[in-house]
C-alpha cells in the first residue's frame, strides 16, 4: 500500500508563498536538520499542503497552512496522498528560514514534519520513517552534512535539550513504538548516503568506461601493433580489435593469452 524505498523518494514541490514565512523572504545556512512530527491523528497531506494540485486531495476544512496569518512554516510534509501513497512535499525553498522551533535552530536547520496517524500502524510508519531517511540524506547531500556530527540531524526534543528548540517531545513519543530510535534513525541516514555514493561510483565508471569505448585505437598501435594484434585474432574470433581504449578484465586477459597460445601453436 504504501510505497517507498531506496531511489524512489516520492518528492514534489508546493510552495506555501501565502505562508508568513515565506513572505517574510528572509534565508538561513543550514548546518542541520530537524526532524518533526505533527502531534495530530491526520496522516493526510492536504491538512498541510494546498491547494490541491491533483495529487493532494481536496481539503473541505480550508485549513493548510497556504494562507496569511499562519506563522508556523516548516520545509517539507511528509505524509499520504490522495490515493494513499507516501509521498513528501517541498513547502518552502530548503535555505528560506521557516518557524518550525521557536528557537534559534530556525535560523539553521532545515526541517519537515511527519504526519502522524494514530500511531499504531507499522505499514504507515516504515513508510514514512524510509521517506525521512531518504529527504535527510537528500538534504546532507545537498548541503554537505555529515548525519552523525553532533546537533546535525536532530529531532525536535533533542533541539529542546540543546537549548536550540521549544520543549516538545516529538519524535520521541513515536520512533520507539515501532522500535527505532533518532540513533537509529542517523544511521539509516549515513548508510543511505554510503549506498548513494556507491551507486554514482558505479554510474560513472559506466559513463567513464562509454567514453573510453568511443575512442580510436591510439596513434602509434595503429602504426605498429594493430595488425599483428588482428592478425592473431586476440580480441575477436574474427581478428577485429573491439573498443581498444577500453578496461579489460581478468577474464579476458585469460582468453586474450589462450587465443595466443593457440595461435602460436
Amino acid at each position: 500500500m504504501y510505497e517507498t524505498g531506496r531511489d524512489s523518494m516520492n518528492l514534489h514541490q508546493l510552495y506555501l508563498t501565502e505562508n508568513d514565512c515565506y513572505k517574510a523572504n528572509r534565508w538561513i545556512t543550514p548546518k542541520g536538520v530537524m526532524v518533526h512530527s505533527t502531534g495530530a491523528e491526520n496522516p493526510n497531506l492536504k491538512r498541510y499542503v494546498g491547494p490541491d494540485d491533483g495529487f493532494l486531495g481536496v481539503n473541505q476544512n480550508n485549513n493548510d497552512w497556504n494562507r496569511s496569518g499562519v506563522g508556523a512554516c516548516v520545509h517539507a510534509f511528509i505524509g499520504l496522498l490522495a490515493d494513499g501513497s507516501v509521498a513528501t512535499y517541498q513547502t518552502l525553498p530548503w535555505n528560506m528560514r521557516g518557524w518550525h522551533c521557536g528557537d534559534d535552530a530556525n535560523s539553521t536547520h532545515v526541517s519537515f514534519e511527519i504526519c502522524e496517524d494514530d500511531l499504531t500502524d507499522p505499514e504507515y510508519f516504515a513508510a514514512v520513517y524510509r521517506e525521512a531517511v531518504e529527504l535527510t540524506a537528500y538534504l546532507c547531500e545537498m548541503y554537505g552534512l555529515d548525519p552523525m556530527e553532533d546537533g546535525v540531524v536532530i529531532c525536535h526534543a533533542e533541539g529542546a535539550r540543546l537549548g536550540i528548540a521549544s520543549n516538545h517531545g516529538d519524535v520521541e513519543h513515536w520512533f520507539p513504538r515501532f522500535g527505532k530510535s533518532m540513533d537509529d534513525f542517523r544511521n539509516d541516514v549515513k548508510e543511505e548516503l554510503e549506498m548513494d555514493s556507491y551507486e554514482k561510483f558505479k554510474e560513472n565508471m559506466e559513463r567513464y568506461r562509454q567514453e573510453l569505448r568511443e575512442q580510436p585505437a591510439s596513434d602509434w598501435f595503429q602504426q605498429q601493433d594493430q595488425a599483428a594484434v588482428e592478425a592473431l585474432g586476440i580480441f575477436k574470433p574474427d581478428g577485429a580489435v573491439t573498443y581498444p581504449q577500453d578496461l579489460i578484465t581478468r577474464e579476458q586477459v585469460g582468453a586474450l593469452f589462450a587465443r595466443y597460445d593457440e595461435r602460436r601453436g
